[in-house]
């Protein structure tokens, strides 16, 4: 049986991932009357007085939406909100599994994104944050950054910020690896939609100083006509040089190449023509723009793809979980750049230097420390920058997502 026959007989069979479970025990009258009527009017009456108390008296204060229209799907495309729905029941395991984060998927029959902004924000008091996910750019860039002026809760673009999170944290142990500084390396993006956009924003916060976007139409450059706003204000922080040309000639010379483009782009030559000690990251999915044993043996030092069968995978799904829990745990308002770039050095600095090796640069979502300390690294810097509403140990953050981890469960 090969995967694709696998996969559809075992979600046929659970129809689906996901199932409601009661954390409350409803075995006779009593149960019944401290769970529902006349019970339940007690927590109304504290929540009617204090909103914030919803956190505490419901499943609020430990639930997301996962919340997608279908436009924008893996490598499907505009497939339909129907369609999307395996991905967001996806999601919503391994944000239980990996961090005990309740996650219901929500799929919107609607590609209009004033009808999407006015339901999510209705969506507010069942849900202590909304992961965005699979919404085709540029209109994703618009709903974000309207729910985040009007929600009072952490609205998470996870295609943009949790790809770049992941891209950073992979550069990053990389760099360690080949003892090459952030700030004096050329970098080199190939793809400027939604993630990839996003990977350079991160970049330039982290501190690079050598970064040039590429797209379909080549170097991005301050001024160049066609690009959408959030391209044109990565083009005033990137490629100071103004340089234009293909990948190919771009490329040269670069020591890190990051792929968020289409698959087989990144060729032999290419390469072949980075710096000595090169990085290759190479996220397209399901197949990536080289896969990892190309990459390596056309002369990259250090390689990654998307991928879950090859060394150095560089995903998303080892940054939410942990990133929601800690968000969750102090109650965030929003998720800041200070909150992405604490859980990209969070997992960039889980593998000791001294087991660091050209095919472990970057933990996976397995390793059972990444989770708890995304968790605590969010949660420090939510309560630094002011963001959190409660204050809580960083450290007990630590050991109860590490407690809540459910590995091979």
């Amino acid at each position: 049986m090969d995967i694709r026959e696998e996969a559809l007989k075992a979600h046929k069979e659970h129809q689906g991932k996901l199932q409601v479970s009661s954390k409350m025990p409803l075995k006779n009258m009593h149960d019944l009357s401290i769970a529902y009527t006349p019970g339940v009017a007690e927590p109304c009456r504290e929540i009617k007085q204090n909103k914030e108390l919803s956190f505490e008296y419901t499943c609020r204060g430990n639930m997301i939406a996962v919340i997608s229209d279908g436009t924008r799907v893996l490598g499907l495309g505009d497939i339909g909100p129907e369609a999307a729905m395996p991905v967001m029941e996806g999601k919503s395991v391994i944000y239980k599994t990996f961090a005990d984060v309740d996650a219901v998927p929500i799929c919107l029959g609607t590609k209009d994104p004033a009808k999407i902004i006015a339901t999510i924000k209705l969506l507010e008091p069942s849900f202590a944050g909304i992961n965005l996910e699979d919404f085709s750019s540029p209109k994703c860039y618009d709903i974000e950054d309207s729910l985040k002026k009007e929600m009072d809760i952490p609205v998470f673009h996870d295609d943009q910020h949790g790809t770049a999170i992941a891209a950073l944290a992979g550069v990053l142990g990389a760099l360690r690896f080949v003892k090459k500084d952030l700030a004096n390396t050329s970098i080199v993006v190939n793809g400027a939609g939604a993630a990839g956009t996003a990977i350079g924003r991160i970049l330039v916060n982290a501190g690079a100083r050598n970064i040039t976007m590429v797209d379909i139409g080549g170097a991005l450059y301050d001024g160049m006509p066609g690009l959408n706003r959030v391209q044109a204000a990565l083009a005033k922080d990137t490629n100071k040089n103004k340089r234009q040309g293909t990948l190919a000639e771009i490329a040269a010379g670069a020591d890190v190449l990051i792929g968020v483009s289409a698959p087989g782009v990144f060729t032999g030559g290419i390469i072949g023509s980075l710096a000595k000690d090169s990085i290759v990251i190479a996220m397209a999915n399901p197949v990536p723009e080289v896969y990892y044993a190309d990459a390596k043996a056309a002369g990259a030092k250090v390689a990654g793809t998307g991928r879950s069968d090859a060394p150095n995978q560089v995903n998303n799904s080892s940054v939410f979980p942990g990133l929601f829990r800690g968000a969750l745990d102090v109650r965030a308002r929003q998720i800041n750049e200070e909150m992405k770039l604490a859980a990209a050095y969070a997992i960039a600095n889980i593998i000791p230097a001294d087991e660091l090796s050209e095919d472990y640069v970057v933990p996976n979502v397995f390793n059972p420390l990444v989770a708890p300390a995304v968790a605590a690294a969010v949660a420090r810097a939510a309560m630094a920058t002011g963001v959190a509403r409660i204050t809580v140990d960083p450290e007990t953050v630590r050991a109860k997502t590490a407690a809540r981890v459910k590995l091979g469960q």
